[in-house]
């Protein structure tokens, strides 16, 4: 049994990404609840969360998705669902329809990314940013947050998040950092050292280099915590579920820390 704490739904059009023709890389994105429930099947993916797809840089064409999401969520009791929102002032008005959207069934995330415009640290971000994470306590749901690095998604800009909201929002950083300065700063200490001061911070490793997995895994067997805080995420249509899933495996072995990783914390955070 798996289960996946982060996919998307949703096709984006095709954009000219850093210059180039108007291109489609995320291939394997699925348009219908059918497709996707097609997907889990062949999977063997027992649980997912599934979040809008993004990328091209238009807020709008994500936001799109989120009743999508809403939509797969109550089809299939297999299926939570997490919805865009944007701390961006220009965003308002549709991050407030999402968040009026959040109290619909099946529910259980909000999904924040600073790749489509904003920054942690803007002052014009911040009351978005309240508000945001005020709903999700308050609704009880966690905030997904994209980690990349360098510029608005690198740790040491997010984490300002956990700093801020973490002692009472759950808040699942996505990609773990999403490089090497990011692994490293989130092993090296730093994640560590939000769950002893109390904060409910949590990740996966989707994305995440080789080295990664399995040093993280050591780290949390020397340490003794750690273990109920990773989940396993393919990030289908941007990853791959095959070798997200031979990664994590391989690093957390068949025992307690597999269970957790592929299985109870999900449970745990996502219901």
């Amino acid at each position: 049994m798996v289960f996946d704490a982060h996919r998307h739904i949703g096709v984006l059009p095709a954009y000219p990404f850093y210059g180039g023709p108007p291109v489609n890389p995320d291939t394997t994105a699925r348009a219908t609840v059918k497709q996707l429930l097609a997907d889990l099947d062949a999977e063997g993916t027992e649980r997912a969360l599934v979040l809008p797809n993004y990328g091209v840089p238009d807020p709008a064409i994500a936001f799109s998705f989120n009743e999508l999401a809403v939509e797969a969520a109550q089809t299939d009791d297999r299926i939570r669902a997490g919805l865009w929102v944007s701390p961006r002032p220009e965003d308002e008005a549709r991050t407030a329809h999402a968040l009026a959207l959040a109290r619909e069934d099946g529910v259980r995330a909000l999904k924040l990314s600073f790749l489509l415009g904003g920054r942690a640290t803007d002052p014009a971000c911040r009351p978005q940013l309240d508000r945001i994470f005020h709903e999700a306590e308050r609704l009880g749901l966690v905030v997904h947050v994209h980690t990349s690095p360098g510029a608005a998604s690198d740790i040491d800009e997010v984490g300002h998040l956990v700093e801020w909201y973490a002692d009472r929002v759950p808040v699942h950083l996505v990609h773990f950092g999403g490089g090497m300065s990011g692994h490293i700063k989130l092993i090296g200490s730093r994640f560590f050292d939000w769950i002893e001061s109390g904060k409910r911070v949590y990740t996966d490793l989707s994305w995440a280099i080789g080295f990664a997995p399995h040093w993280l895994a050591r780290e949390i067997e020397q340490r003794g915590i750690g273990h109920d805080r990773v989940l396993f995420a393919s990030d289908q249509p941007w990853g791959d579920f095959t070798g997200e899933y031979a990664r994590m495996t391989a690093a957390t072995g068949g025992g307690e820390l597999g269970g957790l990783v592929f299985r109870d914390t999900f449970t745990t955070l996502y219901g």
